[in-house]
């Protein structure tokens, strides 16, 4: 690869959004999931006394937070602080993120009926969330920020179970008994996940990553044909927005070229499928994210090291790599850990 003359002037140029398009970058970009979130102690301390889904609509808090880890780490990217439920929210469903929890559906969905009666998310209830894109684009300079989205599956599975769940019965006896109605409740989920993404991009975003967080429960075969199609309507309803699109699951070793199949320039990986055989599964038209496993920066520092070092090697076997965890920092990682993670993937792989 070549070098480029000189680091990024703007976010389009920058090596995170080269990276997702496969282009020649001057160091792996670095950027963790939940990097603005409970490891900070400065994020602790602006949320203390301050609902998650409150501080989530508050144009002032979601800046502020959004910012603390680019100022701390270094890293490449900034992730919008936000919730996978919150276009649900916004959109009039009763949901409470209760300690301990997660997100709790006072009305879960059990039938067509319910389907129906979900409100639509309007792009006018979403001015709070221009607002805070344009403050961070404008607070960013050459650092890209990334839009954040629930994929409509994992969103399907907290309406149906009502909350969080370890297997997901409920969704899927759901998806196979009710074909039309799941289908229907996915064509909505769709929907409001590209209405919440097309206002982040339009207010300014580089980039997009769609999580759908739970989607390792299916088979490839259940993936491919009642959930993808309406992952693909997520990302197509971005239409010609020229930004990169990141695509990631949990436990997705069987599913990642279905989910690159879904419309995605990046594949996000967690940390149960080496990098280099993930990029063999995905095939060479597209970059991948990951993939340290989040445990491992509890670790001894050496041990920290190494292991960056091993995801680095075989990150090169992909067409391009965004250095990541393979899923979110945890709440009790130093973070210090994570500013020697971005130091080290940096001074490894500068061209």
């Amino acid at each position: 690869m070549s070098t480029a003359a000189a680091r990024p002037t703007s976010p389009a140029d920058s090596d995170l959004v080269r990276a997702a398009r496969g282009l020649p970058v001057d160091r792996t970009p670095v950027w963790f999931m939940r990097q603005a979130g409970r490891s900070l102690p400065e994020y602790r301390a602006l949320r203390a006394g301050t609902a998650m889904l409150e501080a989530c609509q508050d144009p002032d808090l979601v800046t502020e937070i959004t910012l603390q880890p680019v100022r701390r780490h270094g890293v490449d990217a900034a992730i919008l602080f936000s919730d996978i439920v919150l276009p649900l929210v916004v959109a009039g469903v009763d949901i409470e993120i209760k300690p301990g929890v997660g997100p709790v559906v006072a009305d879960p969905v059990r039938t067509v009926a319910d389907v129906d009666a979900l409100p639509d998310l309007e792009p006018d209830r979403l001015d709070f969330l221009a607002t805070a894109v344009r403050r961070l684009v404008a607070e960013l300079g050459p650092t890209p920020l990334i839009g954040f989205a629930g994929a409509p599956f994992t969103l399907a599975t907290y309406l149906i179970e009502g909350g969080p769940s370890k297997e997901h019965a409920r969704t899927k006896a759901f998806m196979y008994a009710e074909p039309e109605a799941w289908t229907r409740l996915l064509d909505r989920l769709a929907v409001s996940a590209a209405t919440f993404l097309r206002a982040q991009v339009d207010a300014g975003a580089s980039a997009v990553q769609l999580f759908d967080s739970w989607a390792g429960v299916l088979s490839a075969a259940d993936y491919g044909t009642r959930v993808l199609p309406h992952s693909r309507a997520v990302f197509d309803g971005l239409g010609d927005r020229d930004v990169p699109r990141i695509h990631f699951g949990v436990g997705t070793g069987e599913l990642l070229a279905l989910i690159g199949d879904a419309g995605a320039d990046v594949v996000g990986v967690d940390w149960r499928v080496p990098l280099d055989e993930a990029a063999r599964r995905v095939g060479p038209q597209r970059s991948l994210q990951g993939n340290l496993d989040p445990a491992v920066l509890l670790a001894d520092r050496a041990t920290v090291d190494r292991e960056v070092r091993r995801v680095v090697e075989q990150g090169r076997a992909a067409r391009g790599h965004v250095f990541n965890l393979g899923h979110g920092v945890l709440p009790d990682t130093d973070p210090g850990v994570l500013t020697a993670v971005v130091e080290l993937v940096h001074e490894l792989t500068r061209r």
